[in-house]
């Protein structure tokens, strides 16, 4: 931790010297932070720094956005470019910044308010955040935008970790992902702090450049649906197998992924996190997965992790539970949503959605999210296993598996699926209009029956799905997660 703002731009200053950030010019961003630092410092009323929401898709201006404002202590509210006109209409109620940084600032002003001077006339008021909060969005269970309350140390506390778990003191990353998300974030905090690279890479540059280091010093954070792109090209296998560790997270992997990533001796070390967490708490070391070794390894350092059951007492190894998380690295919890308190938890302490087991070692194993299990006919079934079944059969390009409402059943085990041959399912069914891009159930589909037989003897009767949706693409955001709102409103 620095002990002072002007310390923090000095490093930064010494970082560009350094040439840390790859691509961008460093000089440049340095100056631009340094000038925008001094502007938020001239913005206090109060002695109180104004409240930030950072609103760009554009890298470097994220950065020098995001260093300013730390720097100036300011709470800070980070924004994602894709958000729909409904979502930035209720997170600039929900936020009420004094100042708007980034390209979308001249949008937003037009149409939620006037800023600097003038905060949106919400319709509660919400409790002030304190001066150097970090709010990152994550998705509620609501379906509406809300942020976990992180600071400068609950961050560090997450990087601290990370170094000492793999060893290292200075860490270089390749970023793939977008740094408004905690997956992103984290990457830029690790080279912060560390005095390590970083290489801001689109994954679209992928397919046609390699970014010119050595991958062999560096870090590559991916999502699933990222590296069963990347392992279509074999120049990108090759140029994978270089790096010093793949870190995999964000969603479930499925088996096959996996054994090819083993197939080609890549370093891959599955991962297990969140935003409440500040990224990864849980990593399988890539040593430990190339030998066979199955889940997300053992907790960090900075981190401790067990079991508890309905009563929320803990459970044996081996036993299914609620995972819950204790770190320094935990937010605070959730800034209070329009009309409500914030969340908050208790002692750094998170009791998480996700059901998984510890085994004998200390290895976290995920099992699915427990606000995703189906109960179908009284049975209990986690949409992860039938996704790992699908999938390994080649049959199909993408699937995920909800429960739909039903009168007999109570809810049904449906798969929404892409076709491995897209082409077919989009020519052989009439698009839904109420859903772009999906189709209406086809159980003629030419590749139904053979896949419906292919997992028949690895499901339960009442864990294989009995109805089937194909469609030309899956609804997911950048990090390979699915918008599972969107897929229920199918059985309205």
């Amino acid at each position: 931790m620095f002990k002072s703002s002007s310390d923090f731009i000095a490093h930064l200053k010494q970082l560009s010297k350094d040439s840390w950030l790859l691509g961008p010019d460093n000089q440049r961003l340095a100056a631009q932070a340094k000038e925008q630092f001094h502007a938020l410092i001239q913005s206090y009323r109060d002695n109180q720094p104004p409240i930030v929401l950072l609103a760009t898709s554009d890298s470097a201006e994220f950065l020098a956005g995001f260093v300013a404002a730390c720097a100036a202590n300011c709470p800070t509210f980070l924004g994602n470019p894709h958000w729909s006109a409904p979502e930035w209409q209720q997170v600039c109620d929900q936020v009420q910044p004094d100042i708007i940084l980034g390209k979308l600032a001249g949008e937003l002003e037009r149409e939620h308010g006037q800023y600097p001077g003038q905060k949106l006339q919400a319709k509660e008021k919400l409790k002030a955040p304190t001066p150097g909060q970090i709010m990152i969005p994550t998705g509620g269970s609501s379906g509406q935008v809300r942020f976990a309350i992180h600071t400068w140390q609950t961050l560090t506390a997450s990087v601290r970790g990370f170094q000492q778990y793999f060893e290292t003191d200075v860490i270089n990353s390749c970023c793939t992902l977008p740094l408004y998300h905690v997956s992103g974030l984290m990457q830029l905090m690790r080279s912060l702090l560390t005095g390590g690279k970083l290489a801001i890479v689109p994954l679209k540059q992928l397919d046609f450049q390699r970014p010119e280091f050595d991958p062999a010093d560096f870090f590559i954070s991916l999502v699933p649906t990222q590296l069963q792109r990347l392992l279509q090209n074999p120049e990108a296998i090759v140029w994978l197998s270089q790096f010093r560790t793949v870190l995999l997270g964000g969603a479930p992997a499925w088996d096959d992924l996996l054994a090819t990533v083993r197939q080609h001796q890549i370093r891959l070390a599955p991962t297990y996190g969140m935003t409440e967490t500040a990224s990864q708490v849980a990593t399988l070391k890539p040593q430990d997965f190339l030998a066979g070794k199955l889940g997300c390894g053992q907790a960090l350092p900075h981190a401790k992790i067990w079991i508890v059951d309905s009563q929320s007492q803990p459970v044996e190894p081996g036993h299914l539970g609620a995972i819950v998380i204790q770190s320094a690295a935990v937010a605070a919890g959730y800034y209070g949503e329009l009309g409500g308190e914030a969340q908050e938890f208790q002692a750094q302490r998170f009791q998480t959605d996700d059901l998984g087991y510890l085994d004998t070692e200390g290895y976290l194993h995920i099992v699915g999210r427990a606000s995703r299990k189906i109960i179908t006919g009284g049975e209990n079934v986690f949409p992860d296993e039938v996704e790992a079944v699908i999938r390994a059969t080649g049959l199909v390009a993408d699937v995920c598996v909800v429960g739909l409402p039903d009168r007999h059943w109570g809810e049904v085990v449906t798969a929404v699926y892409v076709s491995e041959n897209a082409s077919d399912s989009s020519s052989s069914s009439a698009l839904n209009s109420s859903h772009p891009n999906l189709a209406h159930p086809n159980l003629a589909h030419p590749h139904l029956a053979q896949l419906q037989q292919a997992i028949a003897p690895s499901l339960s009767k009442f864990k294989q799905p009995k109805r089937w949706i194909a469609v030309e693409k899956l609804p997911r955001n950048p990090q390979g997660k699915i918008n599972y709102g969107w897929l229920k409103a199918l059985g309205d």
